[in-house]
């Protein structure tokens, strides 16, 4: 299964045609197997402290407006969700890239959004129509953060 299907019309309207060639073929090489996506995003490597910052940031990653976990700084988590404590001990790197990348794939009904997949969607803002909420270094850095999380 590819992520990004059916979105390079769009693409091209609003980041241009090389832009939009370069996001296609980046979606087109996810492969999802099973319940996970084996590979890294852009072949990157992710860094758990940025990872660990965009978690926390309530503009940026939005993760503590659903979920709790261990950030004893951070006033007023969420509770929609599952906490993040432990996450690295329950799900593999590959779930969690694909928990994070599309979660919808596992879970229809969810509330969490698909913070790279950009087809398919409902009530976008405009500004975020054919753009991801996070980048592939982002989400690289976030499932290495979430992956460090095993207690």
């Amino acid at each position: 299964m590819r992520l990004g299907y059916g979105i390079a019309a769009l693409l091209v309207m609003l980041a241009g045609p090389v832009a939009a060639q370069q996001i296609q073929a980046a979606a087109q090489q996810i492969q999802v197997v099973q319940d996970g996506i084996p590979l890294a995003l852009g072949g990157l490597a992710g860094d758990a402290q940025r990872g660990r910052a965009i978690v926390a940031d309530r503009q940026k990653g939005l993760c503590l407006l659903c979920h709790t976990g261990p950030f004893p700084e951070q006033r007023f988590q969420g509770n929609l969700a599952p906490s993040l404590a432990g996450a690295g001990a329950r799900w593999s790197v590959a779930q969690l890239r694909l928990r994070i990348t599309d979660s919808r794939r596992l879970n229809p009904a969810t509330l969490m959004p698909s913070y790279y997949r950009t087809d398919d969607l409902v009530l976008v803002g405009r500004a975020w129509i054919g753009r991801p909420v996070l980048n592939e270094q982002e989400i690289e850095d976030v499932v290495a953060f979430l992956a460090t999380l095993r207690d």
